[in-house]
Parts: C-alpha cells; structure tokens; sequence
C-alpha cells in the first residue's frame, strides 16, 4: 500500500485530528521497510509531503470533502460550500447542539479577551455572565486557566480544544475579526436557539451586551496568573 493511501485511511479513520507525531508512530514500520537506516527528520519530512499532496488531491472541485489542519492535527472535514446540505443531513441523525443568545455572547468574550475572569466578561456584556459559565463548561466550549493575581484570586476561563472543533481552527490566532465571528455564530447556532430566546437574535444590536468594537477596542490587559487545573464544582459570581 502506498504511503499517501495509508495517510488517507488514517485520517478518514481519526475521530479526532491526529498529530503528526501520532501518524509516524503509525507508518514508521513500513516506511523503515521501504528505506532502511532512514532518520525521524526524513521521515517527517516525507510524511509532509505526502500530507501536502493528499490535501491538494482533496482540494479539486471533484471533492465534497477536504483535508485540513485544526487543533494541532488533520482531519477531514466537509467544504464550506457544502455546508447547507451537510447541516440538513446532520440535523437528521441527532438533536441540535443547543445555545442560549447569552451564553453565545459570553462565548465571544471570552474567545477574543481570553484569558478572563466572570466579573471581567460581566462587565463587558453589562450582565452577570455567573450562570452562563456553568453552561459553556458543561459545552466542554471553555475551561479553565489558573487564577488571576489580584484580591480574590478569580478563576480564570478560555476557549478550548473542542471550541477549535467546533468553528474548525487549528488554534486561536485563526479567529476572524468580531463581525465575522458574530456571523460564524449566527450562522452556526441561530436555528439551534432555545425557543424561548429565538427572537432575541434579531434583536441583539439593542441588548445591553457589548458591541464588536467595544471588545475590539477595550484596553484592559490581564494581569498576571498563575497556572492551576481545578475546575469549579458549581459556578459562582466571582
């Protein structure tokens, strides 16, 4: 078998991106078979390349799927255009990945101020943010980074793993500006609205929360915080 097929059959069988360094460790035997006394550094090197065709023989218009980068790994992932009829299909098969229009805002914050603490985002938004945490955590959206240095020492909230899943980024540096961030959420989560909140979309511009500009635009800095894994067991106002 070809070492670009075992790559394909690799990926397409990954549940989750796979690294790089987990592939090798897969197709090391053979391609030590293929070309014995062959470095990490050669075969990281061939791995890519190969990666780097694969990607470009998905990337034809004959394909409804694509190879990409996210999460620090590749995966495969249905292309852009084919977006409404894979979200129709997908809807059929299982019931919609449900958000509030609060805890789709409070996510904004905290995915372009990251990292941040609840009085933070409440500030922000203009509304205590305290109970959406506990909805995006229970999401597996964000999750936590140490504590911030200052009286009180308050728990500090950032994106997560399955938040760069979830909008397909490699990491945070691939977010879009605010208003194509706004859009990327309508667009993902507007039909999946709580029904009580569904008209609450349209009506977002009048809200109390924060306009684009003012996240853009807000010139606090978070002060230094210490690294710390312990996970609120229920979420408070901090």
């Amino acid at each position: 078998m070809s070492l670009k097929a075992q790559l394909e059959a690799i990926i397409y069988a990954a549940e989750m991106p796979i690294s790089l360094d987990q592939i090798l460790s897969l197709v090391k035997e053979s391609l030590l078979a293929e070309a014995p006394g062959i470095d990490a550094a050669e075969m990281k090197s061939r791995l890519r390349a190969t990666l780097e065709e694969l990607i470009a023989d998905y990337s034809g218009a004959d394909h409804g799927i694509e190879i990409r980068q996210v999460a620090g790994g590749y995966r495969m992932s249905t292309k852009p255009e084919q977006h409404d009829v894979v979200r129709a299909f997908a809807k059929s098969l299982k019931p919609p990945f449900r958000l509030s229009l609060p805890a789709l805002e409070t996510l904004a914050v905290i995915a372009y101020k990251q990292p941040v603490t609840v009085p933070e985002i409440s500030e922000i938004r203009g509304v205590d943010a305290g109970g959406v945490i506990a909805t995006l955590l229970d999401r597996k959206l964000i999750t936590t980074a140490g504590r911030k240095a200052v009286i009180g020492r308050p728990i500090l909230y950032k994106t997560s793993k399955e938040f760069l899943l979830r909008f397909g980024l490699n990491d945070i540096h691939e977010l879009p500006s605010m208003e194509e961030f706004e859009k990327l959420l309508a667009e993902s989560f507007q039909s999946d609205l709580l029904p009580s909140e569904g008209t609450l979309v349209e009506a977002s511009s009048s809200s109390p929360s924060a306009s684009p500009s003012t996240l853009e635009n807000d010139s606090s800095e978070t002060e230094g915080f210490d690294e710390g894994t312990e996970t609120p067991a229920s979420t408070k106002r901090e």
